[in-house]
């Protein structure tokens, strides 16, 4: 609760007057002050009267990419008895307030608004809570409160087309390591029969041996696994242009692209991040179980662990968790190339992305292909030459 600039001078005014009127013995200004002070006891009881009302949102996608059109719908209602007088509200959507039009909302009846969420940047715009401000008639008291969750808009990053994905590694018996183009299919284990499972995939010996239908499962071994590692250090991006590091917003772009045309053509896909992710844990993350890939870097944030693609390759190089390692990074990560060309020997293919260098990257860095890209579009129109893995 707070009182207004006219409510401390009554306020001051009432303090003053029952002063003055008890020490000169002056009834009358006794009378003064004791209205004076009564009328800002009342605003603060009329202030004080919380509103009932119920706040419903709907966004209009909650999740699009930069750039594209996205709004807010906001429905206020009235479910008091009560006429609901002198009523301020506004919205906040990301850094703007947005007012809200209930001054008299009569009882039962619904304020809506629907205004743009600004999707010009890539980011989680966070939507909400509805703020009520309740006046006074005077004006000597205000009391602000918050109504309804706030809603988060996901701005995801720009994608951009792709028209090759990477080929498979496919060993033979012989230590060949053959390009795989949709994976081969390998026994894997078996399980017991569930309806709906294919007569020809039972196992009949065992299930003669066992007493029941037991089912084969297969898996696709040489199956194209995509890492990308997204260098999300604050030291590799160090240029910024209004604040934002554009090498930074072209990266995540090429991920998203990466990542989208992935999970079109069915392969599988991890996306990992350099440093830590928000409200994860330091060192490289994966908490694709919580939000999606897409979420993820909408959600990206730069992080000041400098040693944090050390720590990367260390666990890629332990955990081996696919054949081709995509790294993504801005002008101030090509002084780690030697960390990421050190996975050559654990990944078959390992390509670099560069994003916002003033130079090119020297041919043959660390032995990797390198494609040096002004931003997501140039990177996304180089893709194809990448093909000859």
């Amino acid at each position: 609760m707070g009182i207004t600039a006219r409510g401390i001078g009554l306020l001051v005014a009432a303090v003053v007057l029952l002063g003055a009127g008890f020490r000169f013995a002056y009834p009358e200004l006794t009378l003064l002050g004791a209205a004076a002070g009564a009328a800002v006891g009342y605003a603060a009881l009329v202030a004080a009267w919380r509103p009932r009302l119920t706040v419903t949102r709907h966004a209009d996608p909650d999740r699009v990419a930069r750039g594209e059109p996205a709004s807010m719908t906001l429905t206020v209602r009235n479910a008091g008895r009560l006429r609901s007088a002198n009523l301020l509200a506004e919205d906040r959507c990301g850094e703007r307030s947005v007012p809200v039009p209930v001054l008299r909302l009569r009882p039962g009846r619904d304020a809506e608004v629907r205004y743009d969420v600004p999707t010009h940047r890539r980011g989680v715009v966070p939507v909400g809570p509805l703020r009520v401000t309740r006046r006074d008639p005077l004006g000597l008291v205000a009391l602000a409160r918050p109504y309804g969750a706030a809603v988060p808009v996901w701005v995801y990053p720009r994608v951009h087309p792709l028209t090759a994905v990477p080929r498979g590694a496919g060993r033979s018996l012989d230590g060949r390591v053959d390009g795989v183009p949709h994976g081969s299919i390998t026994f894997d284990s078996l399980r017991e029969y569930v309806v709906g499972d294919e007569l020809r995939r039972v196992h009949w010996r065992t299930s003669a041996r066992v007493g029941e239908l037991m089912v084969r499962e297969n898996v696709d071994t040489s199956l194209p696994h995509l890492i990308v590692l997204l260098d999300n250090r604050a030291a590799a991006h160090p240029q910024r242009v209004g604040g934002v590091a554009e090498s930074f917003e072209s990266a995540c772009e090429a991920a998203a692209s990466i990542v989208t045309a992935a999970h079109r053509a069915d392969l599988p896909v991890v996306l990992l991040f350099a440093g830590a992710e928000s409200g994860a844990p330091g060192g490289v993350t994966d908490v694709g179980s919580a939000l999606g890939p897409l979420d993820r870097l909408a959600a990206a944030e730069l992080s000041d662990a400098d040693e944090a693609v050390r720590a990367a390759t260390t666990r890629l190089r332990q955990d081996r968790l696919g054949d081709t390692l995509i790294f993504l990074t801005g002008p101030g990560g090509r002084d780690d190339l030697g960390h990421v060309g050190a996975l050559r020997g654990a990944y078959p293919s390992v390509v670099v992305g560069v994003f916002g260098a003033a130079e090119p990257t020297p041919p043959g860095a660390a032995g990797l292909v390198v494609v040096d890209a002004a931003d997501g579009a140039q990177f996304a129109a180089e893709w194809d030459g990448v093909r000859r893995w």
